[in-house]
């Protein structure tokens, strides 16, 4: 491989070994948290970030929400910044997770210093650096620092830190059995990783495909919209994320012969979401169906499907990270972006 997109390829191909300290790192802590869960009292959850850490946001609260039993919404940082009225709960503490990769990102120190002006809960930071500002912001605060990156467009930061909410809400649900499935990521991802890489090599580099669409459902919604997000920025490549059975409504006239569609496969509903994806490819469109099983690419992975959902996310990003390669774009140095958006 040249020069080009160097650091990109290895922070995706290193996320299993992230993900291993990650996971330690966070059960390590696991006294604090259940300790800091219990004396909130939280009536519900708030997840926010922005780009990238937004859509993890989306995820991780779909993910709380079904292991805490309590409401969990993802928010713009912007939006819980300049528009609480419409974003936080009427009544009822609130636990505000803020997600930041680098700890910098002034919408979302603007929203976590406006949560606490309004003495709305308490707030728990997630960042893969120790920065002082960002580090005395919250009531709680964790680091990853192996998941740091080179490169502009998040990979293993993305994975790394959605990987530690999961880990953050099987602790206060109290959910053992959670964590020991989560366990088992890191090996299934290195073999998924090296099974995998030639078909996404393959596809990224196809000649004929000039769109894409990432379809997902529930928690995986909120990663097929980061993976579409990865397209754009690495491939600068028209790319949408859409709930699946939304695609009929509409969506599917975009649909050609040179459409590559990723489905990101739920168990409990692989049937009804394999259906749209048939209908798609009736229509013309290449599919690329991810999944557990019965899948053009399958995990098999044995884990439970509330803690395998990370593994999605590193083929996604090999199919970026080659398309960009095959229209002799860097991966590491997208078009008009910086590392950290800061506000004047």
């Amino acid at each position: 491989m040249s020069s080009s997109g160097q650091h990109t390829h290895s922070e995706i191909l290193s996320q299993p070994d992230v993900w291993a300290t990650v996971i330690a790192e966070v059960r390590a802590q696991a006294q604090a948290l259940k300790e800091f869960w219990r004396d909130g009292q939280f009536d519900s959850v708030v997840f926010t970030g922005c780009g990238s850490t937004y859509y993890l946001s989306l995820a991780s609260a779909a993910f709380a929400q079904t292991v805490l039993g309590i409401p969990a919404r993802g928010w713009p940082a912007s939006e819980l910044w300049l528009n609480p009225s419409v974003t936080y709960p009427a009544k009822g503490r609130t636990l505000f997770v803020a997600v930041s990769r680098s700890g910098e990102t002034t919408e979302t120190i603007n929203a976590i210093e406006s949560f606490q002006a309004q003495a709305r809960g308490a707030v728990l930071t997630l960042s893969c650096y120790s920065r002082s500002a960002w580090d005395n912001l919250g009531d709680m605060g964790l680091v990853f620092p192996a998941a740091q990156e080179q490169s502009i467009a998040q990979t293993r930061a993305f994975s790394s830190l959605y990987l530690a909410t999961g880990l953050l809400a099987s602790i206060w649900a109290e959910r053992e059995d959670l964590l020991d499935e989560f366990a088992r990521l890191p090996e299934v991802g290195r073999r998924l990783l090296a099974d995998s890489a030639p078909l996404m090599a393959r596809l990224g580099r196809a000649p004929e495909f000039d769109r894409y669409y990432f379809l997902g459902a529930g928690v995986r919604y909120g990663l097929a919209c980061e993976i579409s997000l990865k397209m754009k920025e690495m491939s600068l490549s028209h790319s949408e994320p859409f709930h699946f059975m939304e695609f009929r409504h509409g969506p599917k006239s975009m649909v050609t012969p040179s459409t590559l569609m990723v489905g990101f496969l739920s168990e409990a509903n692989q049937s009804s979401e394999q259906a749209v994806l048939e209908d798609m490819r009736a229509l013309g469109a290449q599919i690329l169906s991810i999944g557990e099983k019965e899948a053009e690419v399958t995990f098999a992975s044995g884990i439970t499907e509330l803690a395998r959902d990370t593994l999605y996310l590193p083929l996604g990003q090999l199919l970026a990270f080659e398309h960009a390669l095959s229209k002799n774009l860097d991966p590491d140095h997208p078009k008009n972006l910086d590392t950290v958006v800061r506000l004047k």
